[in-house]
């Protein structure tokens, strides 16, 4: 059994010297050491600190620089392009208010414009269709209406007791009337896609933009509420509209106020209903001539904000390329008569049962250069 022998730090000492080793006393650098440490640590700690501050500092400025960027992308042109792509845009900020200083500037213009115009009977209009060779079945083959403009019904269009002539005498009256300013509005809706398509606009192209914007009663120069509401309205629609406004132009407020579409008027020029209460104050809207009214009816249904949700979804079938269906708008007309659904009901039985939608694709004969271009 091996003894395991002890050893002392001087014995070992004095055993190397004796091998030829030098042995140094190391010096204690104990405080030297430790304030080395404490620099390092402390300069470390300084850098962490720094850098701890810099980061935050750096993730603020990019947020404001991505909000700012957000905040310049969240402008009218940009919702423009959206709902020309057809992407989703907040609806919120589309069609909203409506200033009416200027809305219907161009109808009144109409109706100041002197004419010597003289009601023609129903005998002479019908023998004016016959000699232009204007029927309803030509129109329905051809899908082609010459512009016949007349601006009074005939009075005797009540006293026509067959009716099938009564609409059809009604029918060919209106269409031309439709179909006109429904051209009118395609012009303008052309003339703004171009506008929007180019990079720099003349100083009459700015001109006539803000003259849409006065028309259409848009607030704040929006661009998307503007191609929202300067569409045109169904063919079919809109004589259907007429027929039980008027009463397929039996009315008196037809007859005596070219008033197809019985629109109510607080302040201006109108026909007291009968059999109304002396402290109601409304009225019907009274015209010179046709035209305005077709014209004033339009207007309507592109700018009041009762028909918000109409103007909503004719932006949604175009969106979607798909073909104005007035029995679809028909339903979101349901605030253009106290009766409600009852009557978008009634609106949509007169379209059907007299086949109105035929003439939904039904084009003016040109009487313009530019007409002739829509053709």
């Amino acid at each position: 059994m091996l003894k395991t022998k002890k050893f002392n730090l001087n014995k070992i000492k004095k055993i190397l010297t004796e091998k030829g080793f030098v042995i140094k006393k190391k010096k204690n650098n104990f405080f030297l050491n430790d304030f080395k440490s404490f620099y390092f640590t402390a300069l470390f700690s300084f850098a962490l600190i720094l850098v701890s501050t810099l980061i935050p500092l750096s993730v603020n400025i990019k947020d404001d620089i991505n909000v700012s960027k957000s905040t310049i992308d969240n402008n009218s042109n940009v919702n423009f392009q959206k709902v020309l792509d057809g992407k989703s845009i907040n609806q919120k900020s589309i069609d909203e208010g409506l200033d009416l200083e200027n809305l219907f500037e161009d109808i009144l213009s109409i109706e100041e414009v002197p004419t010597d115009t003289v009601r023609l009977s129903a005998a002479t209009i019908n023998q004016l269709f016959k000699d232009t060779k204007y029927s309803l079945d030509n129109v329905r083959k051809s899908k082609i209406v010459k512009p016949i403009n007349l601006s009074l019904l005939p009075s005797e269009i009540r006293n026509i007791e067959n009716t099938k002539k009564k609409k059809n005498l009604f029918i060919k009256i209106v269409l031309p009337l439709i179909l006109e300013e429904n051209n009118r509005i395609i012009i303008d809706r052309k003339k703004l896609f171009k506008i929007l398509n180019k990079n720099m606009n003349s100083d009459s192209e700015k001109k006539w933009l803000n003259s849409k914007f006065k028309q259409y009663g848009v607030l704040n120069k929006d661009l998307s509420t503007l191609k929202v509401r300067m569409d045109i309205v169904p063919v079919s629609l809109a004589i259907a509209q007429a027929a039980k406004e008027s009463g397929w132009g039996t009315s008196r407020f037809a007859i005596e106020g070219n008033a197809l579409f019985g629109q109510w008027t607080w302040s201006g020029e109108g026909i007291k209903p009968a059999g109304t209460d002396s402290e109601e104050k409304h009225k019907v809207m009274k015209f010179k001539v046709l035209k305005a009214s077709v014209r004033a009816y339009q207007r309507n249904l592109n700018t009041h904000g009762s028909y918000k949700d109409f103007r909503s979804e004719r932006a949604n079938m175009r969106d979607s390329d798909e073909e104005l269906n007035s029995l679809i708008l028909a339903d979101y007309l349901d605030k253009y008569a106290a009766t409600g659904k009852e009557y978008t009901k009634i609106i949509k039985q007169i379209i059907k049962q007299n086949n109105l939608q035929d003439f939904d694709k039904v084009k003016l004969l040109p009487s313009s250069f530019q007409l002739k271009n829509i053709i």
